[in-house]
């Protein structure tokens, strides 16, 4: 049997092709497709009748992980470059507000919000810094192993989406997506098909 998609052999029994995760084709045997009961049940628009040494194909649900793993890598690569967006402009304004660092005397901010400015949230932002880096480094890796596929990938997304929860909305919606697409069992088995262990 050759994979419909990449045209690589996929053995017999396998439901998945090892190498881009594309269902496996079923051909139903050619002497069960010129019996006469299949013939009359395609006609009628029913389910044929079996026919001995034939069996069915056991039900295989929708492909979950193939269908969105391109979507769910990319989504973790965006989510990274918003974050380090969002969070340069929240430490500018940080900064501004609290700091004083930016306008003339004259600017209203100044000496509104910035007047008596404990010294210690200047030591804030380096610390911040560090973990907004370790944190959209962590993001931008997720998507780059979901999109080569690497066999650690999974269980990396599970965990972030599960962090990524508590980062309402856009974190909360990504982490729901991410563990609906990766979480279940049986997106772990197809997970093990399509991993690119080389």
């Amino acid at each position: 049997m050759v994979c419909p998609a990449c045209g690589v052999p996929v053995a017999a029994g396998v439901n998945f092709c090892a190498r881009c995760g594309a269902p496996a084709a079923y051909q139903q045997p050619a002497a069960f497709q010129q019996s006469a009961a299949y013939q009359a049940a395609s006609a009628a628009g029913g389910q044929p009748a079996p026919v001995a040494g034939y069996y069915p194909p056991a039900y295989m649900p929708r492909p979950r992980v193939r269908l969105n793993l391109q979507t769910l890598g990319v989504m973790w690569c965006c989510y990274a470059l918003y974050r380090v967006v969002a969070v340069a402009i929240a430490m500018l304004v940080f900064k501004v507000i609290t700091l004083r660092t930016f306008g003339g005397p004259d600017w209203p901010l100044g000496h509104e919000f910035g007047a008596g400015a404990p010294e210690w949230l200047a030591g804030l932002l380096p610390v911040i810094a560090a973990v907004v880096v370790i944190e959209v480094a962590l993001m931008a890796f997720t998507g780059w192993s979901l999109l080569q596929r690497k066999p650690w990938a999974r269980t990396l997304s599970i965990v972030m989406g599960i962090l990524a929860l508590l980062k309402f909305p856009l974190g909360t919606a990504l982490g729901i997506y991410t563990l609906w697409v990766m979480a279940p069992s049986q997106s772990g088995m197809e997970w093990e098909a399509i991993a690119d262990r080389s």
